[in-house]
């Protein structure tokens, strides 16, 4: 029998009735948009997540389109991020007419190395063709960035610090989810991430409330704010003020309501990701190049388990001819992409990056996993070496 290679049906079994009532109240509702559980997912993201405001949106991508908008990051401007991540990094910074400039990752952890940040920022600077404006690091596979060097790096700079937990929402460094020291982080809640809507979702955790005000208009075709409306004395409903250009960004509140049970449980989830990880790394360190390395004093939420392997193709073709199937993240990097291959890579180049896009493979993870069916594949990983 396949094992799947990310479950979600066994959170189903365990919280399926609830969710399906929250889902029949939304519907007997009839607010179907920005309804009240749109608000409740904002509150309760804002107590998981230790931030003072959150913001929900149509998906991680818009989350990280909407901060390009309330920046006015465009043309001429600089926006430093990893290579070896998902393509929605760089494709937002590219849309809003700015140059995402590739910098290279650390070989532990494989997040954004804040000395490559340094040196690839040095070098924008001194060419002077671009102004560097923000970073974005990614909380690659579920664990935390360097966040306190990132964020001095930053800080030296002038610079945003975007904290990508497309993968990552719920990580912690020393008990400090990422907001305590990037100015935004973004989330998603693809069905696949460790919190998954039904479908398409995402949010943004911040600390300006001035902030929050512009993000709320640009979610909504750049309405105007309770500031905006008193100041133009507009007394009807702010969608028809429009006072900049906005977006269409709203999370549905069918996906609100799902998301809300599901954060009930996510703590626990965490701790069961964390335990099958560590069984993971345990039993296989012996027997692979490398098995995953999180930061000191991080916890990741692993989206991925993920090793790197001496014959990649092999193992994953040994695999899947038991059952078990892999998956080979980010096998072309972004600054190799044809998309993406005019854009500069910062100084040093990328050779970390180009070595683990050869060896990286992730194998089956979910907070579900249970110990027969991880033993199955440890021992064909185990076996084919």
């Amino acid at each position: 029998m396949t094992i799947p290679f990310i479950d979600l049906q066994s959170q189903r079994l365990r919280i399926g009735a609830d969710i399906d009532a929250s889902l029949l109240e939304v519907a007997r509702s009839g607010q179907y948009i920005m309804g009240p559980a749109v608000a409740a997912l904002e509150r309760a993201l804002c107590e998981f997540g230790q931030a003072p405001h959150a913001l929900s949106c149509s998906n991680g991508t818009d989350a990280l389109v909407l901060l390009m908008m309330a920046w006015d990051i465009g043309p001429g401007d600089a926006v430093f991020c990893p290579a070896f991540t998902f393509a929605a990094t760089a494709e937002i910074v590219a849309l809003a007419g700015a140059v995402p400039v590739f910098v290279d990752i650390r070989p532990d952890t494989w997040t954004l190395d804040p000395q490559a940040l340094r040196a690839a920022i040095d070098q924008v600077e001194r060419e002077g063709r671009l102004r560097p404006r923000a970073v974005i690091a990614v909380d690659l596979f579920g664990q935390p960035a360097d966040y306190p060097a990132l964020a001095a790096v930053a800080a030296e700079h002038g610079l945003k610090l975007i904290a990508d937990s497309a993968q990552g929402f719920g990580c912690t460094l020393d008990g400090r989810h990422p907001i305590h020291w990037a100015d935004v982080s973004t989330l998603s809640f693809f069905p696949a991430k460790p919190l998954g809507a039904y479908g398409d979702g995402g949010a943004i955790l911040l600390k300006d409330e001035t902030l929050l005000d512009h993000l709320i208009s640009l979610r909504v075709h750049g309405q105007a704010t309770a500031a905006d409306a008193a100041a133009c004395g507009f007394e009807h409903d702010p969608k028809y003020l429009n006072l900049r250009l906005g977006m269409n960004g709203r999370l549905d509140t069918l996906q609100a309501a799902v998301l809300v049970e599901k954060l009930k449980i996510f703590e626990d989830e965490i701790e069961r990701r964390n335990r099958i990880a560590d069984r993971y790394t345990q039993a296989l360190q012996p027997h692979v190049a490398a098995v995953p390395r999180v930061i000191p004093g991080g916890r990741s939420v692993w989206a991925q388990y993920t090793i790197e392997h001496d014959d990649r193709a092999g193992l994953a073709a040994a695999l899947k001819a038991k059952g078990i199937p892999t998956a080979v993240y980010y096998p072309i990097p972004l600054h190799r992409q044809p998309a993406y291959s005019s854009h500069p890579v910062g100084a040093g180049g990328l050779a970390v990056t180009e070595a683990k896009a050869e060896r990286v493979i992730s194998l089956p993870m979910s907070a579900y996993l249970d110990e027969a069916v991880q033993d199955r594949v440890i021992e064909a990983v185990i076996a084919y070496n």
